[in-house]
């Protein structure tokens, strides 16, 4: 499995139609990752190049896992930019293509953003995903402490209700 690597602003938008790819995958399976069941290319390739001013101005770091045109996974760690808060980052849009699951990537590409982190001084780090996913499995298996679970705080694809628990992690300079 090669390294994720991470997108450059142009690269992210050059990348934008096959991440589009992976975002149709996830919500075409029904995950609750922010994006109805009608959900179009042409919009998740917007969306995806909605945040290359984010990566250009260093507040977003995106990383794409797979052969250059075909990825297989992605996630994306925003850098908060509030004085107070300097030392904290978010984890999101943990993407495994559905083909590739099971075989490890989704721990890879948490692992690399957890290092970057660090390497960004960021000691704590937040995420939320669908409470009973197989994305809350992962990250309780990945040392991520549970903060708590907020009921029908967003929709799933086909619009019902799904509760999401939030999670941290606590790093170390040795995380780096």
């Amino acid at each position: 499995m090669p390294a994720p690597g991470l997108l450059t602003a142009s690269g992210l938008e050059a990348a934008a139609p096959a991440l589009a790819g992976l975002l149709l995958d996830a919500v075409r399976g029904g995950a609750s990752v922010g994006f109805p069941a009608g959900l179009t290319p042409e919009a998740a390739t917007a969306w995806w190049r909605g945040r290359a001013p984010a990566v250009a101005e260093g507040r977003l770091l995106v990383w794409s896992a797979g052969e250059p045109g075909r990825p297989t996974g992605t996630v994306s760690l925003a850098l908060e930019q509030l004085p107070n808060g300097a030392h904290r980052a978010e984890v999101s849009k943990l993407l495994v293509h559905s083909g590739a699951r099971g075989r490890g990537l989704g721990r890879a590409l948490l692992a690399v953003a957890e290092r970057a982190a660090a390497a960004h001084d960021r000691t704590l780090l937040l995420l939320d995903t669908e409470t009973g996913s197989g994305a809350e499995h992962l990250y309780r298996s990945a040392g991520w402490t549970p903060l708590g679970t907020v009921p029908g705080y967003a929709t799933d694809p086909g619009g019902t209700l799904r509760g999401s628990t939030f999670f941290f992690k606590h790093l170390t300079a040795t995380d780096a």
